[in-house]
């Protein structure tokens, strides 16, 4: 029997829709957008490019499709993609670039999944001598399994200036851009004048049921990227019904995901008052909070158990870490009933 009143902190992709936002999605003024004619979804390609201060844009049902699509502009079969070790382009997206574009990709582990210079510039290959040429960086910002990590501005501007020097593109997965976004204050045209291509997601901390972008410097490659889009089963028709929540979601949900980072980081604080090394709070830059239990006896399925019978819902995000996620869905007094369950589950599971 299904819980009542359940907190769910497993991701901010379980965000509902709602009410004002189903209004506007009922009364979207649609075409057929494989011909380019809704008009709906026509402007929020607009104006997401527009944020992002790039040429052109195109949505797609999802963040892995974002993915998929610009990482295949920017490289071609064969040729090489570099990321982090725990990047979501590698880690949770099936393969795609490998199966579907004939990437190969390469990674390279770094502390929260951010990359460095020092880190990146040994492991670019040039064209040449029977190796496989370096075309693509990939960074995510935030980092997901980096808890939430922002990149900080000079970090990527290096980082731009690296691979430009070694004519490599760079793509950002910026599925929490918008979290990076609030948290550093970073504009979002200066994130975006740093990237060849950005995905950005509707459906996490903005709220929307599905959806997202891609953002492309160059405008030549949009008709690239709509076939491409096609091939992967991505044509869409009347989806402007779908776009008015994106649409929306810009409009009413970005501010306020400063209340989502203050609220993760209430968390933070109440897990680390348990124990010493469970979270490092110092760490929590927006929404999500990891737990590491690996200097504990507990194990992150008892304690995902134990929380999810008092009505809390979390991830067991590895064998001994737990992720913690704030979202729209979940106001003060939900954390503060978290907080309770959290604690008890950590202490039970630990006797």
């Amino acid at each position: 029997m299904a819980v009542p009143d359940l907190i769910d902190l497993r991701s901010d992709t379980v965000t509902r829709p709602s009410p004002n936002m189903r209004r506007a999605m009922a009364e979207a003024d649609v075409g057929d957008d494989v011909y380019g004619e809704d008009p709906t979804i026509n402007r929020l390609e607009e104006r997401v490019a527009g944020l992002l201060g790039l040429s052109a844009a195109l949505f797609v049902p999802s963040g892995t499709m974002g993915n998929q699509i610009a990482l295949r502009l920017l490289v071609p079969p064969g040729d090489e993609l570099v990321s982090d070790a725990d990047a979501h382009v590698v880690s949770y997206e099936a393969g795609g670039a490998a199966q579907h574009g004939g990437i190969q990709t390469r990674t390279v582990v770094a502390a929260r999944g951010l990359l460095s210079r020092d880190l990146l510039e040994p492991q670019l290959r040039p064209e040449g001598f029977h190796t496989v040429p370096t075309r693509a960086v990939a960074v995510e910002q935030t980092h997901n399994r980096g808890g939430g990590a922002v990149y900080p501005l000079d970090v990527l501007q290096d980082l731009r200036a690296l691979t430009a020097s070694y004519g490599v593109l760079l793509h950002c997965d910026g599925a929490r851009l918008w979290n990076a976004h609030i948290a550093s204050g970073v504009a979002l045209t200066d994130y975006g004048k740093l990237f060849d291509t950005v995905s950005v997601c509707l459906s996490k901390g903005l709220g929307a049921p599905v959806g997202s972008v891609v953002v492309m410097r160059d405008a030549e490659r949009l008709a690239q990227a709509r076939l491409i889009r096609r091939r992967l089963g991505g044509g869409m028709r009347q989806a402007g019904v779908l776009a008015a929540a994106g649409d929306f979601a810009l409009s009413h949900n970005l501010d306020r995901l400063a209340d989502d980072h203050a609220r993760a980081r209430r968390l933070a604080e109440a897990v680390a008052d348990v124990a010493a090394g469970l979270v490092d709070v110092a760490s929590v830059e927006t929404n999500i909070v990891v737990v590491e239990l690996a200097e504990t006896p507990l194990d992150s399925a008892t304690v995902a158990a134990g929380c999810r019978a008092e009505g809390v819902l979390v991830s067991a995000f590895g064998p001994r870490r737990v992720r913690l996620v704030t979202h729209l869905d979940v106001d003060d007094n939900a954390i503060d009933r978290a907080i309770e369950v959290i604690r008890r589950s950590l202490t039970a599971a630990g006797e």
